[in-house]
């Protein structure tokens, strides 16, 4: 009975440190950008053991604006002496596409952890998968994704994708 309890309890906790974040809303001062996020009030979503993340969905009034999405990942604790003034993350996908940024060394030679993938087509990246994230820096750094945490990321970026 007691193996029965701790297993649930486990599974419980388990559950509650996966589970989804809910869609913040916010509309400028103008009223003609809003501005769809998970809440990360509280806590960041996970996508890797080490690697934390945000989506952002900027909504422009008026036919001819698009919306832009953004990924912002964050690195835990993530250090680089690299030499280079600046570094590639990318984001690999199961299709074999590659979302990428570069991110500009500060000027004391640290990279403070964060960067901000732009996402082209989030239907796109709805359909595929995240397989790893890679930081190429003095060496470089890959984060695999399990696939509890790709469909939790899936579940926010559609939910980011449908907000009103």
């Amino acid at each position: 009975m007691k193996v029965i309890l701790i297993l649930l309890s486990f599974f419980a906790a388990s559950f509650s440190v996966n589970a989804q974040a809910k869609v913040i809303t916010s509309v400028n001062d103008a009223g003609d950008v809003a501005t769809y996020e998970l809440d990360s009030s509280v806590k960041f979503q996970t996508l890797a053991k080490g690697l934390r993340y945000n989506i952002t969905r900027h909504e422009f009034k008026g036919p001819e604006m698009k919306n832009s999405y953004r990924l912002l990942l964050v690195m835990d604790g993530f250090y680089s002496k690299t030499l280079n003034k600046e570094m590639t993350i990318s984001a690999v996908l199961s299709d074999g596409s590659v979302i990428e940024a570069r991110k500009i060394i500060e000027d004391d030679g640290f990279f403070d952890g964060a960067c901000t993938l732009k996402i082209k087509d989030p239907e796109a990246l709805l359909k595929a998968d995240i397989n790893k994230v890679i930081v190429h820096a003095d060496k470089d750094v890959v984060y695999s994704l399990t696939a509890e945490n790709k469909a939790v990321f899936k579940k926010n970026l559609s939910d980011i994708i449908n907000a009103k």
